[in-house]
């Protein structure tokens, strides 16, 4: 199986020099593997929780190209095949390369969350889109409020946002 980093150094390659989403998934990817750590996830968990978050993203440069956009709707609808794809020479389990495409499949739903990988991943990448874009104090603490439910994500926001 690809250790973290060969799953990251292979994504780097595949974002062809887009230095905003390298920078974004990384992100994502530190967030979620704090949170998860955090969390005392097992290791199996927060081995498919750092690959979800690096490959979060993946359909982002099809979407842009294929739409104009990278609609999150559009990204869960694309990247969900694209990240199975990716990971068939991994050396990953079947059943974990599916939860890591489910993962990629649902981040931008913030309903029916089925899993301590998947809240974590939402969390995370909320927080990454959260600094990157300057959302408000408002919009901070609602989406706090409403979606996020890890003790440790709740702690990261809040020190990041001074809440």
């Amino acid at each position: 199986m690809k250790t973290i980093s060969e799953i990251m150094a292979n994504m780097i390659a595949f974002s062809n020099g887009n230095i905003h989403d390298i920078d974004h998934f990384v992100r994502v990817w530190n967030y979620a593997r704090t949170i998860g750590a955090l969390e005392g996830l097992d290791a199996d968990t927060l081995y498919i929780l750092e690959v979800a978050a690096i490959v979060h993203d993946i359909a982002c440069p099809l979407c842009r190209e294929k739409y104009g956009n990278t609609n999150g709707k559009r990204q869960e609808e694309e990247g969900a095949p694209m990240a199975a794809d990716f990971l068939k020479d991994s050396g990953m389990r079947l059943e974990q390369i599916e939860r890591v495409a489910y993962l990629v499949g649902h981040h931008h739903t913030f309903t029916g969350i089925d899993g301590i990988d998947y809240q974590i991943l939402i969390e995370a990448d909320y927080i990454a889109n959260a600094t990157e874009n300057g959302y408000s104090q408002s919009n901070v603490r609602n989406f706090a409020k409403k979606v996020f439910k890890t003790d440790a994500g709740v702690r990261l926001l809040k020190s990041i946002f001074v809440m």
